[in-house]
């Protein structure tokens, strides 16, 4: 088989190919553990053939769909993915999934190819780019219509989770159970939390350990015996006890150290709280229309929230049509 280093393909952990709900799901679960993720995607998500998105939760008015998959895209960005505009045209096996090397070479239409440790197919085009990962009676299904036989990607080829009997290989393509926006999304975070788990079995965790909690709570509530580290690693002892790998071993004691590591690290103070709240706000008030924000608001509203000098330094300027030297306006 021939390796990445052969072929020159730049490695990744997880390539995830389509950035709809699904896709940009799964890529922020495996991005905010640390794994080197890279999301290929061309604008082909059935979101994009809406016009209005009515049900996704959190958005009162409805969501427009542009406004929602710039949203998405920069939500994956912001978690250290790499989202790149460009179509992926064929997905291969180099070797082995237990060797040194990423199993996957991900072919792209125009940029350079990649190499995988895993890849998770989040789109709901034809799937002809999994084509000769397994036996295409097992990947696609055939059916006749209007006389005509057609076939195409089975939906069903991957368990709930995403995993498949390819081994590195995940499905987070809304199946027909997940076609809504909102249940795409839900399947797209199960798949990235299997990735997730997956990838710390790899790195010598047991599944029972492996299984985490993506979320962000605040410090004021590790009050008492929990403030203290040593009641973790306690608590880690009495769940792993009977587990599959012994106490007093050096990689129980590695992943019970990873393990604490992570679950304190979820804890903010007051001010991380606020400063995250605030970049959230700012992360959204950037992808909203001027004229929308003032008519919500009101002028007043703005203009107290504004830095007095700022207002006073734009109204001398005489504000947006105030004459340039090069004849235009502000």
């Amino acid at each position: 088989m021939t390796s990445p280093a052969e072929t020159g393909a730049a490695e990744r952990d997880v390539v995830v190919v389509g950035c709809g709900p699904a896709g940009c799901a799964a890529a922020v679960f495996a991005a905010r553990d640390g794994l080197d993720v890279a999301v290929f995607d061309r604008g082909r998500s059935s979101l994009a053939r809406c016009a209005h998105l009515e049900n996704y939760p959190g958005f009162p008015a409805g969501i427009d769909v542009g406004t929602l998959s710039d949203l998405m895209r920069a939500q994956a960005e912001r978690a250290g993915c790499a989202v790149v505009d460009d179509l992926v045209e064929s997905v291969e096996r180099l070797g082995d999934s237990d060797a040194d090397e990423p199993p996957f070479e991900v072919t792209l239409q125009e940029g350079e190819p990649v190499a995988a440790r895993r890849v998770i197919a989040a789109t709901r085009y034809d799937g002809e780019y999994l084509r000769g990962l397994d036996d295409d009676d097992a990947m696609f299904e055939v059916h006749d219509h209007a006389g005509e036989t057609h076939e195409h990607f089975d939906r069903e080829y991957a368990d709930r989770d995403g995993t498949t009997p390819v081994d590195g290989l995940y499905v987070a393509s809304p199946s027909d159970a997940d076609r809504q926006a909102v249940t795409a999304a839900g399947r797209g975070a199960r798949v990235g939390k299997r990735v997730v788990a997956d990838a710390r079995i790899d790195d010598g965790w047991w599944p029972e350990a492996a299984e985490g909690v993506d979320w962000v709570r605040r410090e004021a509530e590790l009050d008492g015996e929990w403030a203290d580290r040593d009641r973790w690693v306690e608590w880690f002892d009495a769940e792993h006890a009977d587990g599959p790998v012994d106490p007093d071993s050096a990689r129980f004691a590695r992943v019970r150290e990873a393990a604490v590591d992570d679950a304190l690290a979820s804890y903010v103070d007051a001010d991380e709280e606020a400063a995250r709240t605030a970049a959230g706000h700012r992360a959204l008030a950037e992808r909203l229309d001027p004229d929308a924000v003032v008519d919500a608001h009101g002028p007043d509203a703005l203009l107290g929230a504004m830095d007095d000098e700022a207002v006073a330094a734009y109204a001398a300027d005489g504000g947006p049509d105030a004459p340039q030297a090069d004849g235009g306006t502000r």
